[in-house]
């Protein structure tokens, strides 16, 4: 059997373990644990090894711009098909949409697989990317939430100076930022791991070997779909995948790029799950408007787009990953992105179907029920 195949296999079955004790995670603050280990401890060791050992140039100083730069789009562009999926434009459900498609999560729907299908190297460029996906989602998208919330509840808008400290305090609480930040400092003066003290290397190569187990483990116990806006959820994430696999495909074209496992990179880190960072302004700006009959967002739908996010994320990456060289085509890029997008348009338009086809038949037994009762 193909060796990706296996890994594929043991990732499923990780997975499925996980799914497995959730009778055994009684408590929502039990799973929140393990993703606490996975973001606090596992993910910053992985990506300071991975860091120190690259060299760093100039080509990879633009993955955090090209990161931002995908971010912008989805901001920006994908917004514009959402009525067209249900959600309706300034309500709460539409602004939750609007702050979660555009976040990248792949600390922990992206970067298990990309260490274990392209290597250290790889990890490292999706760290660098990261930077920029990380700017977008702490930084900006922190403003954006709060303006929406000033909007929204015609209030004072915060000054320049108390945003600057806000933002300034949740870069800094943030660990994968600060082992990022040191890890490229050392890089800077020629330093490696080996560079370290024994203990260092020792007890942070231990802690990265926690990070995939413990993300597939996270995924298993942390999906909860609930049955209400299943399919209009689905389609839109369905949707921005095959949005983000198009942009990838023309960049692919257009730039000329032939390395496989730098497409497989690219594809890989666009159809990373939604971050819960965006969650965590949602719930700040929620919290705030606890006496307020008017909301800004909607955290419920923001737990179920987060839901079925990561297995999505998790089953596109694997798919694709698994495959060799089959999505190192641009053709096959634009079908598989075509197909997405069009299954993405078509499942909103079935489940609208659905509904009226049910409010017709539920019409029609009252009517008849009404005609009944009177013929008696």
């Amino acid at each position: 059997m193909d060796v990706s195949l296996q890994k594929t296999i043991t990732f499923i079955l990780f997975i499925g373990i996980g799914l497995l004790l959730k009778v055994k995670f009684s408590t929502k603050a039990e799973v929140v644990g393990i993703k606490k280990i996975i973001l606090n401890l596992a993910l910053p060791a992985t990506i300071f090894i991975a860091l120190l050992g690259i060299k760093v140039e100039a080509d990879l100083l633009l993955l955090p711009l090209m990161a931002l730069i995908l971010n912008a789009l989805l901001f920006y562009v994908f917004p514009l098909l959402l009525p067209v999926l249900g959600i309706e434009k300034e309500t709460p459900n539409y602004r939750t949409a609007k702050m979660l498609i555009p976040s990248l999560a792949p600390g922990l729907s992206c970067f298990p697989f990309v260490l274990e299908y392209l290597g250290d190297s790889y990890l490292a460029k999706a760290a660098m990317a990261d930077l920029g996906n990380k700017v977008f989602v702490l930084m900006i998208l922190y403003v954006v939430a709060m303006n929406w919330h000033y909007k929204v509840q015609k209030k004072k808008a915060q000054s320049g100076k108390a945003k600057l400290k806000s933002l300034g305090i949740a870069m800094i609480s943030e660990p994968v930022n600060v082992f990022i930040a040191a890890a490229l400092l050392l890089v800077g003066f020629g330093l490696n791991l080996d560079s370290l003290p024994f203990f260092a290397s020792e007890t942070l190569s231990r802690l990265s070997l926690l990070m995939t187990p413990l993300v597939l483990l996270y995924i298993g116990l942390a999906v909860n779909i609930k049955k209400d806006q299943l399919i209009q959820i689905l389609g839109v994430l369905m949707l921005r995948a095959g949005f983000v696999i198009l942009i990838t495909g023309l960049l692919v074209m257009f730039a000329g790029i032939s390395i496989q496992n730098d497409i497989l990179l690219m594809l890989a880190f666009g159809l990373s799950a939604c971050s819960f960072w965006p969650f965590a302004h949602i719930s700040a700006v929620d919290a705030a408007e606890a006496d307020e009959e008017k909301k800004t967002f909607n955290p419920n739908f923001a737990v179920s787009i987060l839901a079925l996010s990561f297995p999505l994320s998790t089953i596109l990456i694997l798919g694709i990953l698994s495959s060799g060289n089959i999505f190192a085509e641009p053709t096959n890029i634009f079908l598989l992105g075509g197909i997405l997008s069009i299954a993405g348009f078509g499942l909103p338009f079935f489940l609208q179907k659905k509904v009226k086809t049910t409010e017709k038949e539920e019409l029609l037994n009252e009517k008849m029920g009404v005609s009944t009762s009177e013929t008696s």
